[in-house]
């Protein structure tokens, strides 16, 4: 039995507060060095970031009176990981867990007499005024590498009329992409240099690409400049009976490629799972080199019709 039980807080915890990569990576190497030291470690974590935690769960914050719907009398210590170390939320915990042992580490102190700070039995900075700065805690725990997957859709296209399935299409791509553990970037291929959100040329637009592990698309360009780019595609034709999308498939023999019937399926997050295996496949991304190969001789035909019909 552990002689110790650690709650595991910081502002990750916190009902209204905001959870950022860097509390969740601390949270996750304080967690680790406590447990190997023997501890019971419980983490606690506000309702909207314990959806992301999936397995590794927490306790919640109750609606009412945003204090930890917890037994204080059944935790040894608490310790609160990262962050600026002041404010009510960090106040409470002293008020909730008077007699436990409560503790603060990788945390920023702004004033040393805050009863923030004071209310800790001991406090590891990060960095505090007269101490030695040192290095974030987030730096620590090794991280899952994850597939980037850059996303190019479109909602437009009114010349396919009836046949657009577009908003239906992309509400079931985006709540799939939602769903799946991946680092998800919206992109388009729009340019505008006017707006330093958007890229500005197209030699940016491709060396975006270029550095993701999956395009997700509905747009033709999105098709194209991934496998210009050697990155697999997993592209939607939102047309029903097909368009453009698919057509621009069978012209590179791209296997990737799901019809908007498929994905409107029942079983079409399935099919999405599918493809996207496929896509971070050693198959898939061979597929995508050999389209790399091949993209310089791309468009040749038109080119050769369009240079002769200047000499009829």
């Amino acid at each position: 039995m552990h002689r110790v039980r650690v709650l595991l807080i910081g502002w990750s915890s916190v009902l209204h507060g905001e959870a950022t990569a860097g509390d969740l990576l601390s949270t996750e190497a304080v967690a680790q060095r406590l447990r190997a030291a023997g501890a019971r470690v419980d983490l606690a974590f506000s309702p909207a970031v314990l959806l992301a935690q999936g397995p590794r769960g927490g306790v919640l914050y109750e609606d009412a009176d945003e204090v930890l719907h917890v037994d204080p009398a059944a935790y040894t210590h608490v310790v609160w990981a990262c962050g600026p170390l002041t404010g009510r939320p960090v106040e409470q915990v002293h008020e909730r867990f008077p007699a436990a042992r409560r503790l603060a580490v990788g945390v920023s102190v702004l004033d040393p007499a805050d009863p923030a700070v004071t209310g800790f039995h001991a406090v590891v900075p990060r960095d505090a005024p007269g101490a030695p700065t040192g290095r974030d805690l987030a730096a620590r725990p090794a991280v899952a590498d994850l597939p980037v997957v850059g996303t190019y859709l479109t909602r437009g296209q009114g010349e396919y009329g009836a046949r657009r399935r577009h908003d239906e299409v992309a509400d079931v791509l985006t709540g799939w992409l939602g769903g799946i553990d991946v680092a998800r970037l919206e992109l388009d291929t729009r340019v505008d240099p006017r707006e330093w959100r958007m890229p500005a040329t197209a030699e940016q637009v491709l060396a975006v690409v270029s550095r993701l592990d999956v395009v997700v698309t509905t747009r033709l360009h999105g098709l194209v400049l991934a496998l210009r780019a050697g990155v697999p595609a997993l592209a939607v034709d939102p047309v029903a009976g097909g368009g453009k999308v698919s057509a621009q498939a069978r012209a590179w023999g791209w296997p990737g490629l799901l019809a908007a019937e498929e994905v409107l399926a029942a079983d079409g997050a399935a099919a999405l799972d599918e493809q996207l295996a496929w896509c971070t496949s050693g198959t898939g991304r061979a597929a995508a080199a050999r389209a790399r190969a091949e993209a310089p001789a791309a468009g040749a035909g038109q080119l050769d019709a369009l240079a002769a019909a200047l000499h009829p």
